[in-house]
């Protein structure tokens, strides 16, 4: 959707906004409805996705439930389920049956871009909770912002910066983008190239493709031919192929280094470290970022004998922050508890120095990491090693250079 769309909406909606959080400030003390605090967590259950969100960002925002032993103020906590299907349309009906007929006071997750923005034009005109942690188009917390939406996890913008700038640092070669043809690919995409321009960098093509692509032949061969000495791969959950194949083509003997531009702990999994050894990656989150990390990624391991990826720590940690806003203001009103909760820094296992900006993103540190190879491995699941930290200000938009009309 073009951004001047975005840009009349969320102008329409300035005033609904602004009444919205009046009427929450005139509310604090507001009670929690009657009946249970309902958390759908809508997401790609079965799709591309499915393996980085779905059954495990369920399960990380059941885990967070549990840290209030399921109950606040007597009101029991329901988590709630759902597959979107990465269509938008489905993400709409979905949660508007939510909101206005099933009690749902808070949508987590959000699956991919497309959806996420669908969810987050219905949450603009009720005044309720999302929790974005899978969804990473830079609109949700730029153009499409909306007063009691928050972006926990990953975008595009700090993303795609921090990887471009990583590898200009090691490799000036020319570029080449296989992008998954969705928003969050496009946005990744746009954000790469933009940076690369600000450093003199050169991009010798790109080629878009499919989600759910199972063969990536044409567009490796387009890459070979291009002269690129840098394959930028966002092919959202289909990396994992995409990667593959790149071995079997022999592109890194031909001198092209793969850079996967979005990648998650299931996706190196998914290949092995004899293919992803040596990648820059870039998350918001890894096992041993800290004790706690560490702690929870145990208990998830035990639940769902994988891992979290960085979307599911994401998921946790935002669904715990909400339930803490609505026990400290005994209310499950949008407007009220979104306050709350960007008076409260985020202090858990997935960040220790968070806090939700003007623009409704959570700012926290980002890492570096690099793939390790299979003699650096200590074990199942010990992919990564740090290689340096970003902090938030290096990481996100400038507040001075967003679009979100909160900011203004």
């Amino acid at each position: 959707m073009p951004h001047q769309h975005y840009r009349l909406r969320c102008l329409s909606g300035f005033l609904a906004g602004a009444l919205l959080f009046a009427a929450g400030s005139s509310s604090l003390h507001a009670e929690i409805k009657a009946g249970p605090i309902r958390i759908g967590v809508l997401t790609d259950m079965s799709g591309p996705f499915a393996t980085a969100m779905g059954a495990g960002s369920v399960e990380a925002a059941r885990m967070a439930a549990e840290e209030f032993g399921n109950v606040i103020d007597g009101h029991p906590i329901e988590i709630l389920q759902a597959d979107h299907l990465n269509k938008a349309d489905v993400a709409a009906s979905i949660a508007r049956k939510w909101f206005e007929s099933e009690g749902v006071s808070a949508i987590a997750d959000g699956g991919s871009s497309g959806a996420a923005l669908a969810i987050q034009e219905i949450v603009r005109r009720n005044g309720k909770i999302f929790l974005i942690s899978g969804a990473g188009a830079s609109d949700l917390s730029d153009a499409a912002c909306a007063p009691t939406s928050v972006q926990w996890t990953q975008d595009a913008y700090s993303t795609a910066r921090a990887v471009a700038s990583g590898i200009w640092q090691k490799n000036r070669g020319p570029w080449f983008f296989i992008t998954a043809d969705y928003a969050f690919g496009h946005a990744i995409e746009a954000i790469a190239r933009a940076r690369l321009a600000e450093l003199g960098g050169v991009v010798a093509g790109g080629v878009k493709t499919a989600l759910g692509t199972a063969d990536f032949s044409s567009s490796l061969l387009q890459a070979q031919a291009s002269g690129a000495k840098i394959l930028a791969l966002n092919a959202a959950g289909d990396n994992a192929n995409a990667m593959k194949q790149a071995a079997e083509f022999g592109l890194a003997e031909q001198g092209i280094t793969v850079v996967p531009m979005s990648f998650q702990n299931v996706d190196i999994a998914a290949v092995g470290l004899d293919v992803a050894k040596g990648d820059l990656v870039l998350t918001s989150f890894f096992e041993d970022v800290s004790p706690a990390a560490r702690r929870w990624s145990d208990a998830f391991f035990a639940r769902r004998k994988a891992m979290p990826s960085q979307i599911q720590a994401g998921v946790y940690s935002a669904v715990r922050h909400y339930l803490q806003a609505v026990k400290d203001t005994k209310s499950d009103d949008g407007p009220t508890v979104m306050a709350q909760m960007r008076r409260t820094p985020v202090s858990d296992a997935y960040a220790q120095n968070g806090s939700i900006r003007a623009d409704q993103r959570m700012a926290h540190d980002l890492y570096l990491m690099q793939v390790k190879t299979p003699a650096e491995s200590k074990g199942p699941w010990d992919f990564v090693k740090l290689i340096a930290t970003v902090p938030p200000e290096q990481a996100f938009r400038p507040l001075a250079e967003s679009r979100c009309y909160l900011t203004k």
